[in-house]
């Protein structure tokens, strides 16, 4: 709604001269005629509005030297700023050096980057990327990223979703690429993420060594692009915008495998099974085609793509993993334990014995504890027996608390003692522990160095590993018989029983000399 104005206020005219001719302001018109701002302000609104002051351009300090300026850059056009600030000071220029490099950058020609169309024979690389799609998953506090492999010759696409990329999901997502193309490449083409590129120095490129070990357990080799050239790795640029463009937007997910299922499908029956923009192929037809063939085949050598990580057992009897915290037995309380983790559970060891196994959180801050934990725990609370013996070794019995209650009056660490026994305990059985503290203490000896020193090599006993779990069924479930060493007996007969009197072949039957 338009404000009516006083058009018939007899101050009218000396606002409007005050204001438009005078230049004052609201506050001083005020002041001057005794009226409120609120009035002169509504009287104002009635005239011409007050036209803007035209700025008026600020003469640079190089402007008088322009002209030689730009004869320097004729003759030599990279000439740098300081060496021009050498031939303008005898000209008289009292500026500085900034100035001067601004002006000299937006003078210089800046050459345009020639890109060249690269071509690849059939099974001769791949290119490799993450992309990151967001918190997309409801109730799941993690980012999801996406894991992207184009073969360069046909297009043809792997594509996985995946809620973490450290090492260990970085080669689970590499096999199962493999797997899904039936061989590898020769070269396999990266962008710079940590797990492939660990720095660009003048003498080369340094890669991760678990990665480059797993490149020569597959036979491939490495190649990484150059700091911030996206041009180099434009084969499986173009896919991710190509995921992002047309299979994300509108789709709604419950879980990850919700989500891997329909990408998979979107994979199979679209993105591969399409006339592809830049080659004019389908991509799936080039590939089964005149690409497979070229690939080489899977190597039968199995490489450990877990992740490790060795913590703590903490006061809880909890160690944490990847932002979630997982419980072990209790008396393990302050020793360090191995983490061996893939996509589905988490495995806990000391030393070669597995002591704990959960299914893998997703989650940030969860807490998995096994229920026969938390009872060990309530069962080693201590009681009026033990008044030397740790509740972490009650299994000693009387023998544990007669060791114990000689190492009360010893210089040396309970604490240390306690963790190295429990160690020994779990690793070698209660009995055999107690039977080797018994040996120690009647050599007068009390410490876990001694107990170790009777389980090792007195007892001649050593911890042995269980079966390493390749994930693969076919593997994981090989069973040999025991060779039959019965077939060298034909080979080496055994020696001749002599009757009494009976003389050797070697005698040589001469008598005595």
């Amino acid at each position: 709604m338009t404000r009516k104005l006083d058009t018939e206020h007899p101050k009218m005219a000396e606002v409007l001269k005050l204001a438009l001719l005078d230049g004052m302001s609201t506050r001083a018109i005020a002041k001057a005629l005794g009226m409120s701002r609120r009035t002169v302000r509504r009287l104002m609104g009635r005239g011409p509005p007050k036209a803007p002051a035209a700025l008026v351009p600020r003469e640079s300090m190089l402007t008088p030297y322009e002209g030689a300026l730009r004869q320097l850059l004729a003759d030599t056009p990279y000439m740098k700023a300081p060496a021009l600030l050498e031939r303008l000071r005898p000209l008289g220029y009292t500026g500085g050096l900034t100035i001067l490099r601004h002006w000299a950058r937006k003078q210089r020609p800046r050459p345009k980057e020639v890109f060249l169309t690269l071509s690849f024979e059939p099974g001769a690389a791949v290119q490799v990327d993450w992309a990151d799609f967001g918190f997309a998953l409801p109730g799941c506090p993690r980012r999801v990223s996406a894991f992207v492999v184009a073969q360069c010759h046909s297009r043809y696409l792997y594509l996985e979703f995946c809620l973490s990329q450290s090492m260990g999901s970085f080669l689970r997502r590499m096999e199962n690429a493999a797997r899904f193309f039936g061989g590898t490449t020769h070269i396999d083409i990266f962008d710079n993420m940590k797990t492939v590129v660990l720095a660009h120095t003048p003498r080369g490129t340094r890669f991760n060594p678990t990665f480059l070990e797993y490149a020569r357990t597959r036979g491939f080799a490495a190649k990484a692009c150059n700091v911030g050239k996206g041009n180099e790795k434009g084969v499986v640029e173009r896919p991710i915008g190509f995921v992002r463009e047309r299979f994300w937007p509108g789709r709604r997910f419950t879980d990850l495998m919700d989500l891997n299922v329909q990408a998979m499908k979107w994979r199979d029956d679209f993105a591969n099974n399409r006339v592809h923009e830049v080659t004019g192929k389908v991509p799936a037809l080039v590939f089964e085609h005149e690409e497979r063939k070229h690939l080489k085949p899977l190597s039968g050598v199995a490489f450990n793509t877990d992740e490790v990580e060795g913590v703590g057992v903490t006061k809880t009897f909890r160690v944490r993993f990847d932002r979630n915290f997982y419980s072990v037995p209790p008396r393990l309380v302050g020793q360090q334990v191995l983490v061996r983790a893939n996509d589905d559970e988490v495995r806990i060891f000391l030393g070669p014995k597995e002591v704990a196994t959960h299914r893998r959180s997703w989650g940030v801050g969860e807490d998995l504890e096994v229920v026969a934990h938390r009872e060990q725990a309530l069962a080693l609370k201590p009681g009026d027996t033990a008044a030397f013996l740790p509740s972490a070794l009650t299994e000693l019995g009387e023998v544990g608390r007669r060791y114990f209650q000689v190492l009360h009056a010893g210089p040396k660490s309970l604490r240390k003692e306690t963790e190295r026994l429990v160690f020994l305990a779990e690793v070698f059985g209660d009995g055999p522990v107690l039977e080797a503290v018994s040996d120690v203490m009647r050599t007068g000896h009390v410490g876990a160095e001694y107990v170790e020193y009777v389980l090792r090599y007195q007892k001649g006993l050593s911890p042995t590993a269980p079966p390493l779990k390749l994930g693969r069924p076919e593997l994981d479930e090989l069973h040999l018989p025991p060779p039959d060493l019965s077939i060298y007996d034909a080979l080496f007969p055994p020696p001749k029983t002599l009757k009494p009197g009976e003389p050797s072949s070697g005698d040589g039957g001469g008598g005595a000399s």
